[in-house]
């Protein structure tokens, strides 16, 4: 068995993973593809999917650092003997949710690099000092300039909260970008990674050269890893754990390619813990998301059914964010299925993975409760009663749950009559513990809301909001269309568990179990 090597958690640095002797997904067969095919790049990942360390491979390469190639893929392919200055800025840390600190921060960044290059512009604004700097570099060198930019949008996204703000940052940045189109003459090659796509009217006005590959089925695996490079890169390192486990929580990031991806991260965490956890999630708040969410009166269970085609995944702008494409750039959805509608590819987005469905639906009930003890005790009691099959246990640990909620809540939110909310609480609970749960589950008679198997038992359910008595729409319904049949091939039992809410308390109605 190959000898284990060092893992590379938290080094986005490529000559320290090589020099140190860590693990290393070889990525230089996309670099070679992509400086064969273009120039001006763009790419839109997730956070921590390995962008940085992308980046910083195309820095040391163009920078002609042979020996660290060594072994590589592009090591026989590359000219070594010319090398490129290169300029990256990177605005992955500080806190541009402060006024003028985004200005500060780029200021400070071109002082630098004018240093490192012993150039000196003279010029007091940013736009300028990027271009001069551009030109003299490229005259001190006689070679043209490698532009890399890390987390182009983070001054963009850290001020959502505030709209004026992000688009003072949005607006000064495009001011930036705009250089690169404008100095064209003085760039060998130009590579911009970040979170999100925003459009080319707001951010890339003038710069209709750069080549979004987001989307691109050649580079779909160009971050991330495959099921391949854990079966041979990591292959010391999975002795002990569960191979299926390993998909269940963490693959499943798709770009249109032919393989699914992992998140680093994630992988790296599990190799060094040996626990299933969500890694990834537990690193960023989705606060922002969840609010938005709510305010759009999106439905948990309806995150199992967006859709999109591509000009609505790339429609994200300051105030102007669609839905599916804040889940699907910021890697809470993923591309689960791909359609032909009319010559025009169209999306089916899903979770990519239990850790994102687990832990998402955790703190889409956490903003509900905001009690995490108590969502937790609910948690655990809820897997108890479906371990002892308590369906009278069940009814009133949900009434309970409805019961809890602030007053204010419904009055502030105007969602008292909306059945996806009331059928959210049902799904987030169990998708929370990592159940298997199909929901909008198609057959020849209709939709049903939602499917969970459990414990070797199957539970069917129906979803209505009523008024304020029971109608028994719901059993009526799950009876009619005959939703059971489906499951019987899997010679387990079936429960029909037919739920209504009302109206008017604001709780459940009725809470109908037969076996089917």
């Amino acid at each position: 068995m190959t000898k284990r090597r060092l893992l590379p958690i938290g080094i986005q640095t490529f000559r320290k993973i090589r020099e140190q002797n860590c693990y290393y997904v070889d990525k230089t067969p996309f670099i070679k593809a992509l400086i064969d095919g273009g120039s001006h790049y763009f790419l839109s990942r997730p956070r921590r999917f390995g962008k940085s360390l992308f980046l910083d491979t195309l820095k040391e390469l163009f920078e002609g650092s042979r020996a660290l190639f060594e072994g590589l893929a592009i090591c026989g392919e590359w000219d070594w003997s010319s090398r490129h200055p290169v300029l990256r800025l990177s605005f992955g840390g500080g806190n541009f949710r402060e006024p003028g600190y985004l200005t500060t921060n780029l200021m400070a960044q071109l002082d630098a690099l004018e240093r490192e290059a012993g150039i000196e512009s003279g010029y007091v604004t940013a736009p300028e000092r990027f271009a001069h700097l551009l030109g003299a570099l490229h005259e001190q060198t006689g070679q043209p300039v490698v532009v890399l930019v890390d987390e182009y949008d983070k001054p963009i996204l850290d001020a959502l909260d505030s709209p004026e703000l992000a688009r003072t940052n949005r607006d000064f940045l495009r001011g930036i970008y705009s250089v690169i189109k404008d100095r064209d003459a003085h760039i060998r090659f130009a590579f911009l990674t970040g979170v999100s796509k925003f459009s080319k009217v707001s951010l890339f006005s003038g710069l209709n050269n750069l080549k979004d590959i987001t989307l691109d089925r050649r580079y779909s695996a160009i971050c991330g890893y495959t099921d391949a490079d854990l079966d041979t890169v990591f292959a010391p390192e999975l002795p002990g754990l569960d191979r299926k486990d390993i998909q269940n929580w963490y693959n499943g990031y798709s770009w249109r390619g032919k393989s699914r991806v992992y998140n680093p991260f994630d992988i790296l965490l599990l190799f060094d813990s040996r626990e299933f956890k969500a890694h990834w999630f537990e690193t960023g708040s989705p606060a922002f998301l969840v609010e938005t969410l709510f305010q759009r009166r999106i439905s948990s269970l309806a995150l199992e059914d967006l859709a999109g085609a591509d000009d609505l995944l790339s429609k994200f702008d300051v105030g102007s964010i669609g839905t599916e494409a804040l889940l699907f750039q910021t890697g809470y959805l993923t591309i689960v299925e791909e359609l032909n509608l009319g010559g025009e590819p169209f999306y089916k987005l899903g979770y990519p993975n239990r850790e994102v469905r687990q832990s998402l639906n955790r703190s889409l009930l956490g903003h509900l409760v905001q009690d995490q003890t108590q969502q937790t005790a609910n948690s655990l009691k809820l897997i108890q009663l479906l371990e002892a099959n308590d369906f009278g246990g069940l009814k009133t640990l949900f009434h309970a749950f409805f019961a809890s909620i602030p007053h204010q809540w419904y009055t502030n939110n105007h969602i008292a009559e909306y059945e996806g909310y009331y059928a959210s609480v049902f799904y987030s609970y169990f998708a929370g513990l990592g159940l298997d749960i199909t929901v909008e589950d198609s057959s020849n008679h209709g939709r049903l809301d939602m499917a969970v198997r459990f414990g070797g038992h199957v539970y069917l359910f129906e979803f209505k909001v009523v008024e304020m008595a029971s109608e028994g729409a719901a059993m009526s319904q799950l009876k009619a269309k005959g939703y059971a049949e489906k499951y019987r091939a899997l010679g387990e039992p079936i429960h029909l568990v037919a739920v209504e809410f009302s109206k008017v308390d604001r709780n459940l109605a009725a809470f109908e179990v037969e076996r089917a």
